[in-house]
């Protein structure tokens, strides 16, 4: 085993240095900018604000994240990024040798305003049937507790499914026993990748500096896997490396 495979498998998460460098990060904060700038151009709804009762004190009411789904599908400078061999090489070691994207999200968090997530997991959004789901999220800025980074609690994903942690406040039971403010805060720097497990426990504080905080969030899974029937969440079954083994001419016609 590896020392990422065994990092991973004892603490539910990995922080990789320096995935991006200075030759690719330009044009992928140049393109993240562009796809919120079109997106306020849009006038859509794109605040993923969660407002939690769980995070009520700690927030402003009028706390902002940006947000939206599968950046891959505005730039393709977001497209190659999630090729980028350092990258899959990370998430292989993790995953084995077939890996699937399911989904990615954009988020930017504004400076003084930027929304507070609580303690939550993310299995109950897109459960897959073996439990590979992991995502890796790639800061295109400086990340720091006082930006709102995330947070985990190392080894949590050792608890299994928790019900009732999406984060509303129906959990809160599990945020009294893992406080946000106790979890483990995980600093980063552009062109760094958290890579996580989606029964870890994990969370993030307001922005309360005067910089912003740009990350994308990538959902993976094994292409041995696949997630359950009848879930409606967006998956684009895209393999970026290896092979999808569960793909059908039925599946991959419902992307």
């Amino acid at each position: 085993m590896s020392n990422i495979q065994s990092f991973f498998s004892e603490n539910g998460y990995y922080l990789a240095k320096d995935v991006y460098d200075s030759s690719q990060l330009p044009g992928m904060q140049d393109d993240f900018d562009r796809i919120v700038r079109q997106l306020l151009a849009s006038k859509e709804n794109i605040n993923a604000r969660w407002g939690s009762q769980l995070t009520r004190e700690l927030e402003d009411a009028d706390s902002v994240v940006y947000h939206t789904h599968n950046v891959q599908c505005y730039s393709a400078i977001w497209l190659q990024a999630l090729l980028n061999p350092d990258f899959l090489d990370v998430a292989e070691e993790i995953l084995g040798s077939d890996v699937v994207l399911h989904h990615t999200k954009l988020f930017q968090k504004p400076p003084n305003q930027g929304a507070a997530f609580p303690i939550h997991q993310d299995w109950q959004y897109f459960p897959t049937l073996q439990d590979t789901m992991i995502a890796g999220m790639i800061h295109l800025t400086e990340a720091t507790d006082h930006m709102g980074c995330i947070r985990v609690y190392p080894g949590s994903h050792h608890l299994g499914p928790q019900s009732g942690t999406m984060g509303s406040g129906e959990n809160r039971a599990l945020a009294q026993k893992y406080p946000l403010e106790e979890a483990t805060v995980i600093e980063a720097e552009a062109g760094d990748v958290i890579f996580f497990h989606y029964f870890t426990l994990h969370g993030s504080m307001p922005n309360r500096s005067n910089q912003t905080r740009k990350t994308v969030l990538v959902q993976l899974h094994s292409g041995e896997d696949q997630v359950e029937e009848g879930n409606s969440h967006i998956n684009a079954k895209l393999v970026l490396r290896g092979w999808n083994h569960q793909a059908s001419r039925t599946s991959v016609s419902k992307i």
